[in-house]
């Protein structure tokens, strides 16, 4: 399915139904509360051997996962570290951290960094089930980014050939979650801020996504508050662990973990940011800063007139006067979203990473499903706006 299907969905209706993920034993949250949290997880989980799973960068070049380390060293409970994990989660770390987890006798994943080391874990495990056909083994997700990977059940990685492909099962889901903002204090401010518009990205897709309850998406709409007003407030005092925190917040509350009886794609911006991100390396963070607000604007003409009031009354919350018009307010929200890209200081083109314009139409059509898709050659168009 497309993201601008503009036929009438459950939602929308006012009738569906809520379910909370199976797996999910708690999310911890708060300065400082890895101390404490990492070792309730534990033992709610009855894990004894933790791998740890991260990336090179923030294994290299910060201290946050030696307090990882240093907590389940203190509880007895540190097995092994594999940093191998690259972005977008190539299958090739997969498969050696598969190695790693069972030569270590760990039980238990706890995965630390951004989207590439959380889904990865949900690979690994994935495929050690694969291999056992026994019970899913679990992860403790400790996010230092804002892409919410941690409230997912699927898990993106990049195959031999370089194609984003996924693997996806309700117990995949991380077992905990450790929300500490103490912990992002070193991470990328590019990576911070970027991340944080792809939280953006969730909470305005999940507006006009099917199948999303009505109290769902007005967490959504808290989302945006937070983020519109504490990405700045980030950039400007990027020490301030306050800020932080209420960020990684908003992320939760715009991906809340749901159990969905069938699945429902997010919508056109993820579906592109997923078709460009592995195959020309761009980072998901920064898909979303090219995709979101022309995905938007898209909106103003083909979605529904009950998506496009979804989309118009963010305005509201948001503190914005309202057009006088459905479309005029859809085409605000998305003027509002890029003034928010470029304040970030985070402007980019498909020309920076190089996207042969000749890939435009595969993308495109990857991208809604088929070239027979009544919305493909607007697709086409909003990606030929995407250079220099």
């Amino acid at each position: 399915m497309s993201g601008l299907d503009n036929t009438n969905h459950e939602s929308t209706n006012l009738q569906g139904q809520y379910a909370w993920t199976d797996t999910l034993k708690g999310v911890h949250y708060g300065p400082g509360s890895l101390t404490t949290a990492l070792p309730k997880l534990l033992k709610t989980l009855g894990a004894s051997k933790a791998l740890v799973v991260t990336g090179r960068s923030l294994y290299d070049k910060t201290d946050v996962v030696k307090k990882v380390e240093g907590v389940l060293k203190q509880h007895n409970a540190y097995a092994a570290t594999f940093y191998e994990i690259g972005q977008h989660s190539p299958v090739a770390g997969i498969h050696d951290g598969l190695k790693v987890f069972k030569e270590s006798g760990a039980d238990v994943i706890v995965s630390v960094g951004g989207g590439s080391p959380v889904d990865a874990s949900k690979a690994i495990l994935y495929f050690l089930q694969q291999e056992t056909g026994g019970e899913y083994l679990r992860q403790i997700a400790v996010p230092t980014t804002l892409s919410a990977a941690e409230y997912t059940i699927g898990a993106g990685y990049t195959n031999e050939e370089g194609k984003k492909v996924a693997v996806s099962s309700p117990q995949l889901a991380p077992a905990g979650i450790i929300l500490d903002a103490e912990l992002t204090l070193a991470t990328p401010e590019r990576l911070w801020l970027s991340t944080g518009m792809r939280a953006v990205d969730h909470a305005v897709e999940n507006l006009y996504r099917p199948l999303i309850p009505p109290p769902v998406k007005y967490l959504c709409y808290a989302a945006l508050v937070d983020l519109f007003k504490y990405l700045p407030a980030s950039k400007a005092n990027p020490q301030a662990v306050d800020v932080r925190q209420k960020l990684q917040l908003a992320s939760w509350m715009s991906l809340w973990p749901i159990k969905l009886e069938r699945y429902s794609a997010l919508g056109l911006s993820h579906a592109l940011g997923h078709k460009l991100g592995a195959t020309y390396s761009i980072p998901h963070g920064i898909t979303s800063c090219l995709t979101l607000a022309p995905t938007v604007a898209l909106k103003a003409e083909v979605a529904s007139e009950d998506d496009k009031e979804w989309l118009s009354n963010t305005l509201w919350y948001l503190a914005q006067d309202k057009t006088g018009s459905l479309d005029g307010d859809v085409l605000k929200l998305s003027k509002l979203i890029d003034n928010l890209v470029s304040d970030l200081g985070l402007k980019s083109t498909l020309t920076e990473y190089n996207v042969p314009r000749e890939d435009l139409p595969k993308i495109a059509e990857l991208s809604v499903g088929s070239k027979d898709d009544s919305t493909y050659p607007k697709v086409v168009k909003l990606l030929e706006g995407l250079y220099a």
